[in-house]
């Protein structure tokens, strides 16, 4: 499993084009990715519980990537946090 924490630097936080971007990327591997904040953990392919968790400017949230193409997926997972949120 890889694992990253990162905190969200988009004024707006995780709203629904970011989310919307976020879920078509993780469903392009294998692997399960999921975000966690708060002690509440979601799986990134599912936009609505994604945007249900309010994440928000200066929160940081984990992403968890496990699965045969964890290494590249957790790869681009985080280049789009970084580029994007």
């Amino acid at each position: 499993m890889k694992t990253f924490n990162y905190t969200i630097k988009d004024e707006i936080g995780i709203h629904a084009r970011p989310a919307g971007q976020l879920a078509k990327l993780a469903k392009e591997f294998s692997s399960v990715v999921t975000v966690e904040k708060d002690g509440k953990s979601v799986n990134a392919t599912k936009l609505m519980m994604l945007m249900g968790m309010n994440i928000k400017c200066g929160d940081t949230v984990t992403v968890n990537v496990e699965g045969e193409d964890e290494d590249t997926a957790a790869e681009k997972i985080k280049a789009f946090f970084e580029e994007t949120l």
